[in-house]
């Protein structure tokens, strides 16, 4: 088997064997602490640019399936674990992740010491590092020199939404999803709710949204820093008190930002399937799926419209608002899961609640 190394801008250099795809790659190295799910976060375009580290210590036993893709063409940039599954068993299973990702040209390594590589992205933050082949030509120096120099990514959003809109029909409520790298448990939800839904690229005008007469706004998850999306949020501003809306991930941070909010970057993200949040309102505690870099500042909420409903219990940060005046609840982790707890999935049932009474609202005002 081959070796391959894995450098961090520090210096750290952790000797693995490689699978997957032969080229170098380089990204910001991130963990997830999931113990399956591998699957979905492989193909979660909210990981854009990573390369990403799980932390459970055996990846891959159940294989790849055709069912459980949160995008068709995975966006990180590479792949790391302790120990890979050689043959995988499940009745499910197509192909290995081995095969799979050789097949989609992502580089991966296993046999490091992905706790040792965890720990030192806790305690310095999110690193970039770089995959690459372990041969006498590498120079750490050099190589450690480019990931110092190298400026952080600021177009992930452009990259994984789409470039035109599509319908994914219903006979429901008619909803707008604005893409900003959306998992496809997001839509499956609507779609299972009968929606019908019209999915539009991350830069479409508000004006373009509204033509559609859409009954309610859906804002997606997506990748990257919000203050990124400098089109995205001014779309939101334009909709807000127009339309029902409801955001996830990404999308409640624009939201957050379209009503004067601020944002922060987070030391090493929230990302896994076991994170717990706290319902302010009802005093009901979720486990929940997340992954995320960014936050919203709670201090920032006070001189805003918004206020805050949710809560992550492990380290105090903002995990939801609602609009003070309209129509308009978000949250930062993920109620489709898609890995993870289902715990939160009714929020999808309020967003169709919230939709159907304002359409009450309108048929009295008629």
């Amino acid at each position: 088997m081959k070796k391959r190394l894995l450098i961090l801008e520090d210096g750290t250099v952790f000797t693995g064997t490689a699978f997957g795809s032969e080229r170098a790659s380089q990204g910001e190295v991130v963990f997830t602490t999931g113990m399956t799910g591998y699957q979905e976060t492989i193909s979660d375009p909210s990981f854009y640019g990573q390369i990403v580290t799980l932390t459970y210590p055996l990846i891959g036993n159940y294989g790849i399936n055709r069912d459980d893709f949160e995008s068709i063409t995975p966006a990180i940039r590479g792949f790391v674990v302790r120990e890979l599954a050689k043959t995988p068993s499940n009745f499910r299973c197509d192909l290995t992740v081995d095969e799979y990702l050789t097949s989609k040209d992502i580089p991966g390594i296993e046999g490091i010491d992905t706790r040792k590589l965890t720990r030192i992205i806790r305690s310095k933050g999110s690193v970039k590092a770089i995959l690459t082949a372990a041969d006498e030509e590498v120079n750490v120096d050099e190589v450690v020199a480019k990931l110092q120099a190298t400026p952080a990514i600021t177009h992930h959003v452009r990259e994984v939404s789409p470039k035109a809109a599509y319908p994914s029909p219903g006979r429901g409520k008619r909803v707008v999803l604005i893409d900003y790298g959306m998992k496809h448990g997001i839509l499956r939800e609507l779609n299972k709710r009968d929606c019908d839904v019209l999915v539009v690229p991350y830069n479409t005008s508000a004006e373009e949204i509204l033509a559609w007469h859409p009954d309610g706004i859906m804002l997606s998850n997506g990748p990257g820093n919000p203050e990124d999306v400098v089109e995205g949020i001014e779309t939101v501003r334009d909709l807000i008190g127009k339309v029902p809306m409801f955001g996830i991930c990404l999308g409640h941070q624009i939201f957050s930002l379209a009503c004067g909010a601020r944002s922060f970057k987070l030391p090493f993200g929230h990302r896994g399937g076991n994170h717990p949040v706290k319902d302010l309102r009802t005093g009901r505690t979720d486990l929940t799926s997340q992954n995320h870099g960014y936050a919203i500042d709670i201090d920032s909420l006070k001189d805003t419209d918004l206020e805050i409903t949710h809560m992550a219990l492990n380290d105090g940060t903002c995990e939801g608002v609602r609009h003070k005046k309209y129509p308009i609840f978000t949250v930062q982790y993920h109620p489709e899961a898609s890995p993870g707890p289902e715990d939160s999935n009714h929020l999808f049932d309020e967003f169709i609640e919230m939709m159907e009474v304002e359409a009450g609202k309108g048929k009295q005002h008629a």
